[in-house]
């Protein structure tokens, strides 16, 4: 089927190789698989052809990230002019500063997962990437990238950091920054580089928010072996199916340019009306950043440019947003194609002044993230390369010498199994007669009757456990530890939980809600509405830290050993409570601290905006006191780094537990 011919009827979506199961209560997801049928295709290529290509992505990445950074949010309402070319613009100066080119988010995670996969192998696993994502970013993180960086340092794994109930930014545009390498590691290789990109996007996204990610991998993987724009888009289509939701955007893009052939800008208008609007989905998001919105961009910016590297690079700039992710993946899109001869000499040595022997001096310089060396552009290709070559062997390719030239041949129907492993999750909050619904995840190459689950101790009183899942009722509070092994053939994985199970939340029984601001009742209400993320409740903000306490008070002494704090969303650089304590009130009417306070997980320390977001729910224990009043108290807390200082606090829910 043809769409840029005629209208096709909507198919149903295919999905080769494995599949996915969410638990709605606590995030997370359990992928199974299954066998794939398919037999697979031979393509060849020489070592020395991939190799170009591999060189001209890259290039091409970078040349449109830096020359796209110029353009990034300038345009929004209305696109940028039409006066072709626009140049490099403001970001020339840092490559001039820097002598070379120098990292940013939609380069710096590839170079992350590079090393992953010369430390891992190829396919490394969901928990050696969350230990990179946790050493290598400290700062310069943003949307769904930032919410899943805070629910791993929360105790939390992919692909619980992008799933929808607990990354509430699982739309938006991250993982159309950071996969490229999955597919330019995978030459011809559609199934799996889309399979593998849909795997590691959700480590920050969901649902149709991985979609636009999982179309530019199947172009990537595809643009091996082809030039042609309308085919590169079509095997887009059929890797997502058409019934997807990308996939009836990319056909309304088609229709598009097909209705305004020669106007971009009418195209561009109905885009944006259509898409650069507050969507149902996103309650805690910032628009210009929205995954569809910016992939529609993307393939206007593709069209309209004809295949024309500079001519589609100002367009993906002048179509707006966050351009700099358009220009960069569309550039280095065209470029391996054409390879790297195609590329513009003014765009790989743009700095007339210097005497370059290299495409932007040979230098990838870190200004982005800890402890990431610094790189040579034509060294990061060859490593790029060679992690192909690993992935063609692996999946059962092979290297055949003809007229004394290295090919490659490549099974193209290969498909990505996800590594075997089990992975736990944070500590679990839970009461007495809640329902136990928590799904483990746990990938292997076998299907699910092939694999076992071991339960080492005992589980909490109500609960069963089978197939990774809890299912049951919690009968009895106190804190369980349960030990679990997943096992595939020789394989084995050991996994813990941590239930933290409360009695009865008693603040609905307290007479008065406290607080040290006015604020409206109704509001403060949120506080023990039973909702565990929205609403929450949304206190006063001001320019300076300031002092903040919440709590309950009671007309007779209750018994009180816990407290429960479920964090809002918060905004950008304000919205939380730190230096934590809990105050319990005497008989004469004054606020002690309670002893021995333990809170789990623990909360981030200082005051950094990268790691205080997200719904995530914190248990507070201590000693045990008999009072009418219990109260938390902690300096509201912001981090002004891009907007005037702003300190506050947003709050989902605070409960009270006798143990």
């Amino acid at each position: 089927m043809n769409p840029f011919s005629s209208n096709q009827p909507m198919l149903e979506m295919r999905n080769k190789g494995w599949t996915v199961v969410c638990s709605m209560l606590f995030g997370c997801i359990m992928m199974s698989l299954v066998g794939c049928d398919t037999q697979p295709e031979e393509r060849r290529i020489s070592k020395a052809e991939y190799q170009d290509k591999v060189a001209a992505s890259w290039y091409g990445q970078l040349i449109g990230n830096m020359y796209g950074l110029s353009y990034e949010f300038k345009f929004l309402e209305e696109p940028g002019p039409d006066d072709f070319p626009y140049g490099y613009g403001p970001t020339l100066d840092q490559v001039r500063d820097l002598q070379g080119a120098f990292s940013d988010d939609d380069t710096d995670i590839e170079y992350m997962s590079l090393l992953q996969m010369e430390k891992h192998g190829p396919e490394p696993t969901y928990r050696e990437l969350t230990a990179a994502w946790k050493y290598h970013i400290r700062d310069r993180i943003w949307a769904a990238n930032r919410v899943a960086l805070n629910l791993m340092h929360h105790g939390y794994f992919p692909p619980a950091t992008g799933d929808s109930t607990m990354n509430a930014r699982w739309f938006e545009i991250d993982p159309q920054l950071v996969n490229e390498i999955w597919s330019v590691t995978a030459p011809g290789m559609v199934d799996y580089a889309v399979q593998k990109t849909d795997w590691a996007s959700r480590i920050t996204n969901d649902s149709f928010g991985v979609q636009p990610a999982m179309f530019y991998a199947a172009m990537y993987a595809e643009a091996f072996f082809s030039r042609d724009i309308e085919h590169l888009i079509e095997t887009g289509l059929s890797a997502l199916g058409e019934e997807a939701h990308f996939s009836v955007v990319v056909r309304e893009m088609i229709d598009l340019h097909r209705t305004y052939p020669d106007r971009w800008q009418d195209a561009r208008k109905e885009l944006r009306d259509r898409y650069y609007v507050r969507q149902p989905y996103n309650k805690h998001g910032w628009e210009p950043i929205d995954a569809t919105l910016n992939g529609a961009a993307a393939i206007l910016a593709l069209l309209y440019g004809k295949g024309d590297i500079w001519r589609t690079l100002d367009l993906a700039s002048a179509m707006g947003f966050d351009a700099d992710n358009q220009a960069a993946t569309m550039t280095g899109l065209l470029a391996l194609s054409q390879g790297s001869a195609a590329l513009p000499q003014e765009l790989l040595f743009p700095l007339e002044e210097e005497s370059w022997t290299m495409p932007f001096n040979d230098r990838y310089i870190n200004i982005t993230r800890y402890d990431l060396p610094d790189a040579s552009i034509s060294d990061m290709i060859n490593r790029l390369a060679h992690q192909g070559e690993k992935v063609i062997l692996l999946k059962g390719g092979r290297i055949e010498l003809q007229d004394e030239e290295e090919i490659y041949v490549i099974p193209s129907g290969a498909a990505f199994t996800p590594p075997f492993e089990a992975l736990p999750t944070a500590p679990v909050l839970a009461e007495v007669g809640q329902e136990a619904s928590l799904q483990l995840y746990a990938s292997s190459g076998a299907s699910p009757e092939r694999t076992t689950w071991d339960v080492l101790g005992t589980l909490p009183a109500g609960v069963t456990f089978k197939q990774g899942a809890f299912s049951g009722r919690f009968e009895a509070a106190g804190d369980v530890t349960v030990e679990l092994i997943f096992r595939s053939g020789q394989d084995a994985d050991t996994v813990s939980v941590n239930f933290l199970i409360r009695s009865p939340n008693m603040a609905g029984s307290a007479s008065s809600i406290l607080h040290n601001d006015t604020e409206p009742e109704a509001d403060l209400e949120r506080l023990r509405d039973g909702r565990l993320q929205d609403p929450a409740f949304v206190s006063v903000s001001r320019s300076i830290p300031f002092d903040q306490w919440y709590g309950y008070a009671w007309k007779q002494p209750v018994s009180i050993s816990r407290v429960g704090f479920h964090n809002g969303f918060p905004d950008e650089e304000w919205g939380w409570l730190k230096n934590v304590q809990v105050e319990y009130l005497t008989a004469a009417g004054s606020w002690n601290t309670v002893d021995d306070l333990v809170i789990d997980p623990p909360m981030p320390a200082g005051d950094s905006k990268y790691l205080h977001r997200s719904f995530v729910g914190y248990d507070l224990r201590f000693q045990p006191v008999l009072s009418r009043g219990i109260r938390i108290t902690g300096t509201a807390g912001g981090h002004p780094v891009d907007a005037p200082p702003r300190y506050g606090s947003i709050i989902s829910e605070i409960t009270v537990h006798s143990n």
